[in-house]
């Protein structure tokens, strides 16, 4: 059985990490056996991060690796049915999410305050109480300068907003009326769609982004369709 390796949950969130909640979600559509594992060890990661799967003798990681990895062993396809059009569609959104929404969101957790004491008692709970005193410190301070470097760490509050509100409208305005992303069944997309917008929804920091995608019927519906449909 396929063990798969990730963050702790919290808030009602499989996990912390948005990419973790993808893969758990792309397993469970596509009805793969597996053993969630919780982990915070990182230098045991291949590539030095999670999520990653042990299969057999296989130790596999990034979460759009690991699913094609998947989709070449086993006989379900959730992306059988799309055109190449559609394909490429749901790779821009994959990358809009991956690549721009979640630092964002990276962002709001560590950086301002608001976030901050929600995220570090949580993800630090359980260090010993001497490195309480510097590891929380160090970590909120690389993600800092990694945000900075990627670009999101640089603009204003609203400019910030601005740019995570272009994110959202326009993955709204792509799933329209659907179900799902394609339509009447989940695909891959909507794995990674889930991993992104569920932890900005239901992630308890008071953050504009978050307040505007909840006043947003269609997405809270979506939100709630696929916390069913698991």
């Amino acid at each position: 059985m396929i063990q798969l390796f990730q963050f702790p949950g919290y808030w009602g969130l499989s996990s912390a990490s948005p990419f973790c909640i993808k893969m758990e979600t792309y397993l469970k559509l596509a009805n793969i056996p597996y053993k969630s594992v919780v982990s915070y060890h990182l230098k045991k990661a291949p590539k030095g991060k999670l999520p990653y799967i042990i299969d057999g003798e296989k130790k596999i990681a990034d979460s759009t690796l690991i699913i094609q990895y998947l989709k070449s062993h086993n006989t379900v396809n959730l992306d059988k049915d799309l055109t190449p059009e559609q394909i490429a569609l749901a790779t821009t959104i994959q990358r809009l999410c991956e690549e721009h929404l979640f630092w964002i969101l990276m962002y709001e957790r560590w950086i301002p305050e608001s976030g901050w004491k929600v995220i570090g008692p949580i993800f630090f709970s359980k260090l010993p109480i001497i490195l309480k005193l510097f590891v929380p410190t160090i970590i909120r301070k690389k993600i800092k300068r990694a945000c900075y470097e990627q670009g999101i760490g640089r603009f204003t509050d609203e400019e910030r907003f601005f740019l995570g509100k272009q994110d959202i409208d326009a993955i709204v305005t792509l799933l329209g009326t659907k179900p799902f992303f394609f339509g009447d069944k989940p695909t891959t997309i909507d794995a990674t769609l889930y991993g992104f917008i569920t932890p900005i929804l239901n992630t308890p920091i008071d953050f504009p982004l978050r307040d505007y995608a909840k006043k947003i019927k269609a997405l809270t519906d979506y939100d709630q369709r696929m916390k069913k449909l698991l």
